[in-house]
């Protein structure tokens, strides 16, 4: 592996990436663990594939938002170093595949000169946040939303509160009472009022999918604005102290507020409130409320020739603004794919005729903002050389899905080629649903739901079916799911499970149903009208397994018979147990905190060095055998096999010693005094190692 050099205007990025690097070799040359690596590249957004050899690459874009020369970047990077196929996630991200990891620092550095990050993009983080991407322009909206997710991007990226939480943390941005951006499914969801005049926001706490989807709950009504970071910090630093640790089940923090009620979880992030460094946090929100520019050039006038299709995609595609005589174009693309040959024409239209800005959807689409009305058949014909005029943007013809069994370890059966199957049943077969807004059709490969599968009208979750000595693909069909608004929502109830080459036929028969005897009623109130029983009934022929033909042990997308192939999922990073790791993970936090420190900054001097206590102390439990699944377990279990035991003399008990970080503010003399404390502390158990070691020869 050839090392290379990098000069970044940001010291920061330059030296994670150079640190990158460093970990790289150390990996290859077999003097890290492979284990702590893994964690280390989760967090830096290299992610590994089902291919073996190679990685995918997630690119952290917050809300979605990107310019011109931030995509013509990203094409560059996916050309030199993958295949030129751009992937559009469900969180807003872009991923590209096929990556060697030997190449992702010079990749990382690449992305950086158009101030493009991979931080926590994977891994036990707070992963992108996400906001609707009409937010700014929306009709409905109370006011912009996109300054405050940049703001709580900004306040969390690199913040040592959330690097290595016991499982990932999400956070979406409303921007209205239509909660397209699905609070109620967040572990933090925030939807904007006003109130008296003060912009603020309706806050949801404790929401999530995968194989258990929870409701989150009603934080608050109504938190003011310049609140909302310092709230969100207090209940990330409850979420790393308090979470899971052990069983990656039950590590989200829904199962936290489950275990131990949400009221004694609200108590416990009360306790955090002196530990943070300021009661209020200002978010800077200049630049988002200017006037839209001037496009760069001027407009050629576009006379179109085909009118009826053009009216069919404005009908469906063309979004109005709040800002008047401006619209938004949404572009629908399949499964999230396109390649960057087209994103490069479309940097250059966004830069020269759209106020330089477009934004990636939350359903892996893209939506142009800010074109003037008088331009739309411009941008038509422009758009239709690049085959992105096809109508039914955000429709029941636009479905969700997510890599599946293409490139993700845990894919069980193919996502992407049911749903190019299922598009195909609806263009030739119910055209009208085109324009059917209402219900949404989202699959996923596996139990996860990073397709959303267990939130939709009409959901596919990825599985196997056991057909005496053969294994077929299959899909559990789940109804009824719907995004209520205002922080409701519904959740899909499982109906019952087919061989997946039966999935079209699923579909027709629920589509048939629902238009020969809903009598217009929207489809979550006809679904809960039936029940799941009718639909059970309804679907019960296509579930047998005693006339399967060689065709179904075939999954979609492929040539040969299925083999249900799972591997180690990546996507909630790793639990570490090896001692001499944690030891030196020890010393690498009291090394950050140091840094910290020097640059005044207080708060994340004092948090680093928790963390330093923290790794120090589970490193000697688990080298005397002992477990626990939180870190407020492992400072109260080390006080009962270390100090109460007198293995290790102290003055005070651990918990006191530890705990001081949540009954002191962050000032200058607290955390000089506590960093030399945790130097002191590791120096001690430093010692007892040692010493047990000697003993164990």
């Amino acid at each position: 592996m050839q090392s290379f050099r990098t000069e970044l205007e940001n010291p920061i990025v330059e030296k994670e990436i150079i640190d990158l690097e460093k970990k790289i070799h150390a990996f290859r040359g077999g003097t890290i663990d492979g284990e702590r690596f893994r964690s280390l590249r989760l967090a830096r957004g290299i992610y590994g594939q089902r291919q073996e050899g190679v990685q995918m690459i997630r690119i952290k874009l917050p809300f979605g938002k990107v310019t011109s020369e931030q995509l013509v970047r990203i094409t560059k990077v996916s050309d030199e170093y993958s295949t030129g196929r751009l992937h559009i996630t469900t969180r807003q991200d872009i991923q590209i595949h096929y990556v060697s990891l030997d190449r992702t620092p010079e990749l990382w550095a690449n992305l950086a000169k158009d101030d493009i990050t991979l931080r926590e993009a994977c891994g036990n983080t707070v992963r992108n946040i996400t906001a609707s991407e009409l937010a700014g322009v929306d009709v409905n909206e109370p006011f912009d939303v996109s300054p405050y997710a940049h703001g709580m991007f900004q306040y969390l990226l690199r913040n040592p509160i959330c690097q290595e939480m016991g499982r990932k943390f999400k956070i979406s941005f409303s921007s209205s009472d239509e909660d397209t951006a699905l609070s109620y499914l967040h572990d933090l969801g925030f939807i904007p009022k006003i109130v008296n005049g003060k912009r603020g926001f309706k806050v949801m706490l404790g929401g999530g999918l995968g194989s258990q989807p929870i409701h989150a709950e009603l934080l608050s009504e109504f938190i003011p604005a310049n609140e909302i970071v310092p709230t969100a910090e207090g209940i990330i630093r409850v979420f790393d102290r308090h979470g899971e640790r052990n069983k990656r089940m039950k590590a989200r923090m829904k199962f936290l507020i489950k275990d131990i009620g949400k009221e004694a979880f609200l108590e416990l992030v009360e306790k955090e409130k002196k530990a943070i460094a300021f009661e209020t946090y200002e978010i800077d929100i200049t630049g988002f409320d200017e006037v839209i520019p001037e496009t760069l050039l001027q407009v050629p006038k576009v006379i179109i020739a085909d009118t009826s299709a053009y009216e069919k995609w404005k009908k469906s595609n063309v979004i109005p603004q709040k800002q008047k005589g401006y619209v938004a174009i949404g572009i629908k693309v399949l499964l999230g794919d396109f390649y960057t040959d087209k994103a490069r024409v479309l940097a250059d239209l966004i830069k020269n005729y759209a106020a330089n800005e477009l934004r990636f959807s939350l359903r892996q689409n893209i939506v142009i903002r800010n074109v003037k009305e008088e331009n739309l058949p411009f941008f038509y014909q422009e758009l239709a050389k690049l085959d992105m005029v096809a109508p039914g943007y955000n429709s029941t013809a636009d479905i969700t899905a997510c890599p599946g069994t293409d490139t993700c370890n845990l894919g069980i059966a193919s996502s992407t080629g049911i749903a190019e199957e299922l598009e195909k049943v609806i263009e030739a077969e119910y055209p009208h649903y085109k324009n059917n807004s209402e219900i949404e059709i989202k699959i996923s490969g596996c139990m996860n739901a990073c397709g959303q599968h267990n939130m939709s009208a009409i959901g596919f979750q990825g599985m196997s079916i056991n057909a005496g000595k053969l294994v077929a693909p299959a899909l559990q069909v789940l109804l009824g799911g719907a995004n209520l608004g205002n922080g409701k929502g519904r959740f899909a109830d499982k109906v019952i499970k087919i061989p997946s080459r039966r999935g079209p036929e699923a579909l027709r028969y629920i589509l048939n149903d629902f238009d020969a005897n809903a009598n217009g009623s929207s489809f979550v109130n006809y679904y809960e009208e039936k029940g799941e029983k009718y639909f059970y009934e309804i679907l019960k022929p296509l579930a047998t397994i005693t006339n399967l033909t060689e065709a179904d042990f075939v999954d979609w997308g492929n040539a040969d018979n299925y083999v249900k192939a799972v591997g180690v999922g990546e996507c909630a990073g790793v639990v570490i147990d090896l001692v001499a790791t944690l030891l030196l993970e020890a010393k690498d936090k009291l090394t950050f905190a140091r840094e910290a420190f020097e640059e005044k900054k207080w708060s994340d001097a004092i948090y680093h060095a928790y963390s330093g206590f923290v790794n120090g102390a589970k490193a000697l439990l688990l080298s005397e055998n002992q477990k626990t699944n939180h870190q407020a377990g492992i400072i109260e279990l080390f006080d009962t096999v270390f100090v109460e035991t007198n293995k290790i003399p102290f003055q005070t008990s651990f918990k006191d010693l530890v705990f001081q970080i949540n009954k002191n503010e962050p000032c200058e003399a607290f955390a000089k005094k506590y960093i030399q404390q945790a130097i002191t502390f590791f120096d001690t158990i430093e010692e007892f190692r040692a010493k047990e070691l000697i003993y164990e020869k």
